[in-house]
């Protein structure tokens, strides 16, 4: 009978992790122009992970982790099956989309190893600190209650519940900053929370990453969404410590908007707004507060090759913030189409930490 050995366990998590940063590289960079070049520059990183996964069980101690493995690569190997399946005539870019929802099951089916498993650990750090032995070993030693990865609600996909991430480093003897991350139209904060997983893991942040209560933010008519984020904060506060100067409101495409349009508000808690990606109209400065906007911190990103919302937006938003006296940061990224990636959440904790 063939047993299982380190050497065997790591090969097959180093070929999890190789085939999770490929998937990386696409999310970041998906675009319809030249999706057939983007797939193809990535080659095919599972083919090794399918060899792997095909290994017979595994004997104790290993074979707690076989099944947790397992799960998280038949998540990520059937993302590339349908991300190549789109390339198929007619190319269907809906399909890549479709395909890519299997990325933050593989990673919050994997997170649980993350203070097992060395190289799982490197993996949920920003890139900068993978090398760090002082970072790493911080996260291999039992955590505090009350920390980690966390839904608040009966049902984790209902657009009630909230998904939360208390650092396994936290202290309530240091305030920790606190960022409200939210997702994309018709997307969902259990699976938005994971591009910013590493950069608040790596550097001591909550994130909190809810649902939009409607179909997508608030961003016109009935306001359900301000008032949910109000009462979140409030639980936030009265849970864990935070540090009350570094409160973002952060988003991708509409979460980016909705940013603008609910982090203007005149009682709006959040002391820093970050929108990603976002729509942008001058009525939404024109009806801001001069005392909301003086010195307000706004960080715009957007990516020049932006097809649903042209780069233009972004320049004018910063130059409406500018004028009317926000301290704007603005960065436009050349290789940066309508897509997001966990470089552009270490981007904003750089500005947000400094």
């Amino acid at each position: 009978m063939t047993t299982s050995t380190p050497e065997q366990v790591e090969q097959f998590a180093a070929s999890l992790l190789r085939t999770l940063d490929a998937l990386g590289f696409i999310t970041r960079h998906l675009s319809p122009l030249g999706y057939a070049q983007q797939l193809a520059r990535v080659g095919e990183p599972d083919a090794d992970l399918r060899v792997a996964r095909a290994f017979p069980e595994w004997d104790d101690p290993y074979s707690a982790l076989r099944p947790v493995l397992g799960a998280a690569s038949d998540q990520a190997l059937a993302s590339f099956e349908g991300l190549r399946e789109a390339l198929a005539p007619p190319e269907d870019m809906t399909r890549a989309y479709k395909a890519l929802r299997h990325v933050p099951r593989a990673l919050e089916t994997l997170y649980p190893l993350a203070g097992i498993v060395p190289s799982v650990n490197r993996f949920f750090l920003e890139a900068p600190s993978r090398s760090d032995r002082d970072v790493q070993a911080r996260f291999m030693k039992q955590p505090p209650p009350g920390t980690g990865l966390m839904c608040f609600g009966d049902n984790p996909d209902a657009r009630t519940s909230v998904w939360t991430y208390i650092p396994e480093t936290y202290s309530p003897d240091k305030p920790h900053p606190v960022i409200f991350a939210l997702h994309g139209g018709s997307g969902r904060g259990r699976a938005f929370i994971w591009s910013w997983i590493a950069a608040a893991r790596t550097r001591g942040a909550i994130i909190v990453a809810p649902t939009s209560r409607g179909q997508t933010w608030a961003i016109q008519g009935q306001d359900q969404d301000t008032p949910h984020l109000a009462h979140i904060l409030n639980f936030i506060r009265e849970r864990w410590t935070i540090d009350p100067t570094r409160i973002l409101l952060t988003g991708m495409s509409d979460g980016g908007t909705f940013a603008y349009t609910s982090g203007l508000e005149p009682t709006s808690p959040f002391t820093h707004l970050a929108p990603v990606a976002a729509a942008f109209h001058p009525m939404l400065v024109h009806m801001a507060s001069a005392e909301r906007m003086k010195n307000l911190p706004v960080h715009i990103l957007h990516g020049q090759r932006d097809w649903m919302f042209p780069v233009d937006m972004a320049r004018e938003a910063a130059q409406h913030f500018t004028s009317a006296g926000a301290a704007v940061t603005y960065r436009e990224l050349d290789d940066l189409g309508h897509s997001y990636g966990v470089d552009l959440s270490s981007m904003i904790m750089d500005w947000l930490l400094a």
